[in-house]
């Protein structure tokens, strides 16, 4: 009788085991997560796909990951908000074109029971659980500092910034003005603000020295930004007096690094946003709230010639697989 009535206690224990884990599934395995990012061509997103998708295959989610085109198309991210929501998304990680114009269409999302987590670049509602990304003011003062560290004398600073309503791209901007500002050695001689677009990007740059040939240092603020920027210095034989921060990582620039048109790079850390944003939705849909900081911070990394075959730089430069359908 005591063999049976341990063999009954199992099997309750059991029973209950199964019911525990089928109750976790419906918690938040195999729920919903739309990812809807800025735009799907460029190294930086690539590997924001790869983080994702990483922890969607350990958190047992589905995934589903759209953007535009262009990173200027912030109609076609609200198309993009409603369609997910329309599909029957559960909980949307967002890196937003415009913090402003995007709000509304995060707003109604929320309102039919979405969660909402802000990635990369942040976006005009009091519905984002959480943001997750780069300091982007502190990431602007690294690169002055790169470049007071690098140049000697007067700084004439020229600024490639991409879209002036994105978060990002203007607090960092803000960032490194201040940081020049505060030295007493440095002046912004001239901005411009052109499209996430290396060829116009290069153009745009070219542009920007021809009337200001006394530039001596020049910054860009993101991926193909700092592609064009590259290309325009290199194309311009600028390489040898003028000092190039760039950011992010990407086959161009790292090699722009080599070659010399590239001086230092502000290398975030994409793949983190992407598996820490999926990580924190499944949390939002399981009921982990608790713990949920409102920001967090992932690393960022000034990579110039003098460490970039360093292990902690080539970890930064390579840190993910691409990302296939």
């Amino acid at each position: 009788m005591r063999r049976n009535s341990a063999l009954a206690l199992l099997s309750a224990l059991l029973v209950l085991l199964l019911c525990a884990c089928g109750q976790d599934g419906e918690g938040a395995g195999g729920r919903s997560v739309a990812l809807i990012v800025k735009s799907t061509g460029s190294e930086f997103f690539l590997s924001v796909f790869a983080g994702a998708q990483a922890a969607a295959t350990e958190y047992n989610l589905e995934l589903t990951i759209a953007g535009p085109e262009t990173e200027e198309d912030y109609e076609a991210q609200n198309r993009m908000i409603a369609e997910a929501v329309e599909a029957g998304a559960e909980a949307i990680v967002f890196s937003a074109i415009d913090y402003e114009r995007n709000a509304a269409a995060i707003d109604h999302a929320a309102q039919q029971g979405v969660q909402i987590v802000s990635i990369d670049s942040g976006v005009g509602s009091a519905q984002v659980r959480t943001y997750i990304g780069t300091d982007n003011y502190a990431a602007g003062r690294m690169a002055a500092q790169a470049a007071l560290a690098g140049v000697e004398g007067p700084l004439n600073v020229g600024v490639v910034n991409y879209d002036e309503a994105t978060a990002n791209g203007q607090e960092r901007e803000r960032g490194a003005v201040e940081a020049l500002a505060e030295s007493g050695r440095a002046r912004i001689t001239a901005v411009v603000n052109t499209l996430t677009e290396a060829g116009q990007a290069q153009a745009d740059t070219a542009g920007l020295l021809q009337a200001h040939p006394e530039i001596n240092v020049l910054m860009a603020f993101n991926e193909p930004t700092s592609v064009g920027a590259a290309r325009a210095v290199h194309a311009m034989g600028r390489s040898e007096d003028l000092f190039f921060v760039g950011f992010d990582s990407n086959v161009a620039t790292i090699d722009g690094l080599q070659d010399g048109c590239v001086d230092a790079l502000i290398v975030q850390n994409p793949y983190a946003m992407g598996y820490l944003g999926v990580e924190s939705a499944y949390r939002l849909l399981s009921g982990q709230r608790g713990g949920l900081e409102a920001m967090v911070d992932t690393s960022t990394q000034i990579v110039d010639r003098e460490n970039l075959f360093t292990m902690d730089s080539q970890k930064a430069l390579f840190a993910f697989e691409r990302f296939a359908d």
